[in-house]
């Protein structure tokens, strides 16, 4: 199935506030914005505590921040570049790429806004340059062939997610156990939402010659491997919460048992009966609000 577009000059011709608020929408804004919140909170909760003189923003982090989001816009720009046809099928009402930015536009945005993280970050660190190149690489990989190949694609993306909520403490090195705790359940939670947006998208990727999970071992032995990562990462919260209490950490607790993990649950029961594409759209939207609930739990930590 073809998709047609209107020719660049037509895609270029949009009033301002129309193109801006289409640019917000391929770069994720909401997305970029969370990554943002998410690198704050990490080095203001959990990493200042342990290393009282770190400022709670101070040069070099802000540049870090802006390395990484330039890096995640690009790697949106990029998949959005590959996936046009896909798109004109599972999402026709929100293509950006051909229709209101030209394609062109797009890959030389794609290719300044990665040069321009991967620079400077490698300017900050060595390591933090290595970790940007190697998402960029990672997230261009994921865009022209492991997000047609069943769970590497989710696992990649998976393992970037966790990479944004490590970069503070990569930066600063202090050996904090949280950290990582909290890059764990991150992952888990991403390969989860990754596990149902192919199940979602299952129309447009199965025209296109895709092979993610669900087209090749079916919605239901899909769910019963988003299940799996859902039991591990209900494991690490029980664990969480346990410690939690066992520290007279009672706000903590209670935020991880009430807000994270019983909604966790639910949404468990939801994913089992889902059957129809709705039900898959409100499951990923669930998972974006689980995310963003832990992330602000490291508020309480």
């Amino acid at each position: 199935m073809a998709a047609s577009f209107p020719p660049a000059s037509a895609a270029t011709a949009a009033p301002s506030g129309a193109g801006l608020r289409e640019l917000w929408r391929l770069v994720r804004l909401p997305n970029l914005l969370i990554i943002m919140l998410c690198m704050v909170l990490v080095r203001i909760s959990l990493l200042r505590p342990q290393v009282p003189q770190i400022k709670p923003l101070d040069v070099p982090f802000a540049l870090l921040m802006l390395a990484t989001v330039c890096v995640a816009a690009a790697g949106y720009i990029i998949n959005d570049y590959y996936d046009v046809k896909i798109d004109a099928i599972n999402r026709p009402e929100r293509l950006v790429v051909g229709r209101a930015i030209n394609r062109r536009h797009a890959m030389l945005t794609h290719l300044i806004l990665s040069g321009l993280g991967i620079l400077i970050s490698g300017a900050l660190s060595p390591l933090l340059g290595l970790v940007h190149m190697g998402s960029a690489l990672l997230l261009w990989g994921y865009s022209v062939r492991f997000k047609r190949v069943a769970l590497v694609g989710n696992v990649s993306i998976a393992a970037l997610t966790a990479a944004s909520v490590l970069l503070p403490e990569l930066q600063l090195r202090t050996g904090n156990q949280a950290v990582w705790a909290y890059a764990l359940a991150a992952f888990l939670l991403s390969v989860v939402r990754e596990i149902i947006k192919d199940i979602e998208d299952m129309r447009g990727d199965a025209q296109h010659d895709c092979r993610t999970l669900p087209i090749v071992a079916g919605v239901a032995k899909a769910k019963w491997v988003a299940g799996f990562f859902l039991l591990n990462l209900a494991v690490l919260l029980t664990g969480a919460i346990w410690q939690s209490l066992q520290l007279h950490r009672w706000a903590l607790g209670a935020w991880l048992g009430g807000l994270v993990l019983l909604p966790l649950l639910v949404f468990s029961r939801q994913l089992a009966r889902a059957d129809r594409k709705q039900h898959f759209s409100r499951l990923s939207l669930w998972c974006k609000m689980l995310m963003l609930a832990g992330i602000l739990s490291m508020l309480l930590v």
